[in-house]
């Protein structure tokens, strides 16, 4: 891993009124590392990855980010226009849902080549060349390329999603709930690509879950959050092995008694 992390969280907070979305959330995330966010629903963790991925201001606390040529930027310091840059080309964002994260009116090819177009490439043999390849690489049938994804499913369109996302070789990735509404079989499959993905391309992953499973598959750290804060975290084996925190432990016996 590079000595440096690639994104900073200091103290962030972000409350609603005399509510908590999250309060005092520190860490730091290093190149190459997955960084898994569990809780159960109201945690603060979904808050919290849309305040690291620029989607809510926090009220208080900052978030920084090593751009590449090495410096480190606090996040919303970042003009609108750069922030957007950064989420088209340098980011990804897998949604729960991929028709928020796709647009479903165009074909998967286009989908894929957007982000390609983001970051210059007008070529459109080579661009549609390697929207192919990585609907393969997703294993989404390339004669389907010029479907739109209204037409695929469920975990056919998070493939594709994922291939958006992935198709400029982000160096960090925000997913929540990525596996969330499929069913077992294709949640398997999606968390082998993905797991091998990650590897591939040493990228930076924060994910959002509230399964365990999906934790360790994925994960090299987590972070348990409850009522918005953070109540344990350390190397996922290690938490999920042998949880310190009462509330994790309640979590892991859950699992375990299912």
């Amino acid at each position: 891993m590079s000595e440096d992390p690639i994104l900073i969280a200091d103290g962030v907070t972000k409350l609603y009124g005399a509510r908590t979305g999250c309060r005092e959330v520190s860490f730091e995330l290093w190149p190459g590392e997955v960084l898994a966010v569990v809780g159960e629903s109201g945690s603060g963790k979904t808050t919290l990855l849309n305040c690291l991925s620029g989607r809510l201001r926090p009220s208080t606390g900052a978030i920084r980010y090593r751009m590449r040529d090495d410096t480190l930027r606090d996040l919303f310091g970042l003009t609108e226009a750069e922030r957007r840059l950064l989420m088209r080309t340098d980011w990804g964002f897998v949604h729960q849902n991929p028709a928020d994260g796709l647009r479903m009116t165009v074909s998967a090819g286009a989908n894929v080549g957007e982000r390609l177009m983001a970051i210059g490439d007008r070529h459109y043999g080579r661009i549609r060349d390697t929207a192919m390849s990585w609907l393969e690489r997703v294993e989404v049938a390339t004669d389907r390329i010029d479907e739109d994804p209204r037409s695929y499913s469920g975990g056919m369109r998070q493939r594709l999603q994922i291939a958006r996302n992935l198709v400029t070789r982000p160096r960090l990735v925000f997913m929540d709930e990525p596996t969330g509404g499929l069913d077992v079989s294709v949640q398997a499959r999606l968390l082998d690509l993905l797991r091998g993905l990650v590897a591939e391309f040493r990228m930076a992953v924060v994910i959002v879950t509230h399964d365990l499973a999906v934790a360790r598959l994925l994960s090299d750290r987590m972070m348990v959050m409850k009522d918005g804060r953070v109540v344990e975290s350390g190397l996922t084996d290690r938490v999920l092995d042998d949880p310190h925190a009462p509330y994790t432990q309640l979590l892991v016996s859950s699992i375990l008694q299912v």
